[in-house]
C-alpha cells in the first residue's frame, strides 16, 4: 500500500484509531502548538485540527509522534527499502541469498520520479500566504513559520530533475520586516544543498527560482531531511519509501510536487537579506534573529481538500525525534561504506541530534603494539568532515573489539566504557576556530567555534 496524498495517510490513521479530530476552532497563535505538545508528551495520536482560526484550511500534526506510528506509516515499504540499502552496502548479498532480493528491481522502479503531463491535484486552486495557517509555536518566535517544508531547487540552467535538491529549511511566513503575501524568509544552515545552488545562481544571470512543497505523502517530508549523498535527488528516496513514484510537473517555470497539499513558488532575491527569527528550536532555546535570504512569492497552489502539515519544534524528545529513529534504522548498514572502519554512529536525540555523536570505529594500524587511539582518530576526522555529521560539537569514539557488548544505542554502557579507558592527557582532541552548527550559540561567533573528539581504546585504566 502506498499513499497518494497526506489525506489518505490521515484517513488510514483514523481507521486504525491513531487520529484525534478537534472540531472546535483553534487559534494558530500558540494554542495549536500547546495542544500538540501536550498530546505528544502523552504519547497520543496524530491531531487533525478541522477549524484553524483565520484560515480555510485544516491542519494536521503529530503523525510521526511515536516510533510505532512512524513505522506504521511505512509498514509496507520500509523492509523493501532496507533490502535496496543492503544491496547498495554489499552487492554480493544478492548471490548469497537471491530469493530475498527478487523484488528489489521492482522497488527500485518507484525511485524514478514521474512527470505529470495531465492536470495534477496541486493545480486545483490558488490562495495567498495570509490564508495559510499562521502557526506560531513559542511566545518569542518572530512570526508564523512553516515547520515541515520541502524546499525544491535546481542548479542554474538545469531542468534535470535528478539534479534537484529538496531540503527542510524553515520558512517564515509573517512578522519582522516581511511584506505579507509578497515575500517570505528562508533559513538554511551550513552543509545544505541549497547553499551550493545559491552560490551558483549568484554567479549566474538566471533568477533563483524555488518551490516550497507542504504536505503530500508522509515519505515526502521525511525525504527532505534524509542525509543523502550530494547529487542524489530526494525525489528518488521519497518514491522508494512511499512505494510510489514522486510525481511532479512544470508550471510557470517552476517545478511543483503534483501530490503536495500546498506549493509556494517564487524567486530568491540575490544579494538581499532580511531579519529571520527568533525561533524556538530543537536545541532547547531560541535561535536568534539573523539576516537570511528573502523569497519573492509568485503563487501559492493547493489541492482540493488540502491539509496543512506542521510540527512543533522544541527540546527533544519531540515529534521530529522519529526522523532520527527512522534514519538510523534505514542507513545503519551504509555506515561502514560511508565511513570505512566505522561500524556504528548514533546522533543522540536528547542532545538535539547534531551536538553529540557516539561512534564505534576500528583500530588496525599497529596490531603488534599496545593499543592506543590511532586509526579511530582518522575515522573521527572523516566523520567531522562529512556532510551533516560535521555539525557535531562532541564526538566520542571507541574502538571495536575492546568490549563485545559495546553499542552506541546503549548510551550509559557506552559512556561507562569510555570513562574506564580514556586518558585525559592524551585522548582529548580539540578543533578550534572551525565552523559549527548555525543553531549553536556556544562558540565565538555565528557559525564559528570549536569541537572536541574524545577517542579511546585498549584495556581499562586505573583512574
Amino acid at each position: 500500500m502506498s499513499y497518494k496524498s497526506l489525506g489518505a495517510a490521515v484517513l488510514d490513521l483514523e481507521k486504525t484509531g491513531q487520529l484525534l479530530r478537534i472540531k472546535s476552532e483553534v487559534d494558530p497563535d500558540l494554542e495549536m502548538a500547546e495542544i500538540h505538545r501536550r498530546v505528544f508528551e502523552a504519547h497520543g495520536p496524530a491531531i487533525l485540527f478541522e477549524k484553524v482560526k483565520g484560515s480555510p484550511f485544516p491542519a494536521v500534526s503529530n503523525i510521526y509522534g511515536t516510533f510505532e506510528r512512524t513505522e506504521f506509516l511505512f509498514r509496507h515499504t520500509i523492509e523493501k527499502v532496507q533490502k535496496v540499502i543492503e544491496l547498495k552496502a554489499d552487492p554480493t548479498n544478492f548471490f548469497k541469498n537471491p530469493t530475498r532480493y527478487l523484488g528489489v528491481p521492482f522497488t527500485a522502479l518507484t525511485a524514478l520520479p514521474m512527470r505529470n503531463r495531465l492536470r495534477a491535484p496541486i493545480l486545483y486552486g490558488k490562495t495567498s500566504i495570509d490564508q495559510l495557517p499562521q502557526i506560531k509555536s513559542w511566545p518569542m518566535d518572530g512570526g508564523a513559520f512553516v515547520t515541515l517544508p520541502q524546499v525544491f531547487t535546481l542548479p542554474p540552467g538545469s531542468k534535470n530533475i535528478m539534479q534537484s535538491n529538496i531540503g527542510m529549511y524553515r520558512i517564515q511566513l509573517s512578522g519582522n520586516e516581511y511584506v505579507l503575501n509578497k515575500e517570505i524568509g528562508l533559513h538554511y544552515q551550513l552543509h545544505r544543498g541549497i547553499g551550493i545552488h545559491h552560490t551558483q545562481y549568484n554567479e549566474s544571470d538566471e533568477p533563483f527560482r524555488a518551490s516550497i512543497f507542504v504536505g503530500g505523502p508522509p515519505s515526502h517530508a521525511f525525504a527532505a531531511i534524509m542525509p543523502l549523498p550530494e547529487g542524489l535527488s530526494e525525489m528518488t528516496f521519497a518514491g522508494l519509501l512511499n512505494g510510489r513514484r514522486f510525481r511532479y510537473l512544470w508550471d510557470n517555470h517552476h517545478v511543483l510536487s503534483s501530490d503536495a497539499d500546498f506549493v509556494i513558488t517564487g524567486i530568491i532575491r540575490k544579494g538581499e537579506k532580511k531579519p529571520e527569527g527568533p525561533f524556538g528550536d530543537h536545541l532547547g532555546y531560541y535561535s536568534l534573529q539573523h539576516d537570511f535570504p528573502v523569497m519573492e512569492v509568485e503563487n501559492v497552489y493547493h489541492r482540493k481538500n488540502a491539509i496543512w502539515h506542521f510540527t512543533v519544534v522544541g527540546r527533544p524528545p519531540a515529534e521530529d525525534s522519529s526522523f532520527g529513529y527512522l534514519i538510523h534504522k534505514i542507513v545503519k548498514l551504509l555506515t561502514p561504506q560511508e565511513f570505512p572502519g566505522v561500524s556504528e554512529i548514533n546522533a543522540v536525540d536528547a542532545a538535539g541530534v547534531h551536538p553529540l555523536l557516539l561512534a564505534i570505529g576500528s583500530e588496525r594500524y599497529m596490531p603488534f603494539r599496545e593499543r592506543k587511539p590511532e586509526e579511530i582518530l582518522t575515522q573521527a576526522n572523516h566523520i567531522l568532515g562529512s556532510g551533516q555529521t560535521s555539525l557535531a560539537k562532541f564526538l566520542f569514539i571507541a574502538a571495536k573489539g575492546d568490549d563485545p557488548k559495546l553499542s552506541t544505542k546503549d548510551i550509559p554502557h557506552f559512556f561507562n566504557h569510555i570513562l574506564e579507558r580514556v586518558d585525559w592527557t592524551r585522548d582529548l582532541h580539540f578543533q578550534t576556530k572551525t565552523t559549527i552548527d548555525t543553531l549553536d550559540y556556544s562558540g565565538s561567533g555565528w557559525n564559528a567555534g570549536s569541537k572536541v573528539v574524545i577517542a579511546c581504546c585498549g584495556d581499562k585504566k586505573e583512574h
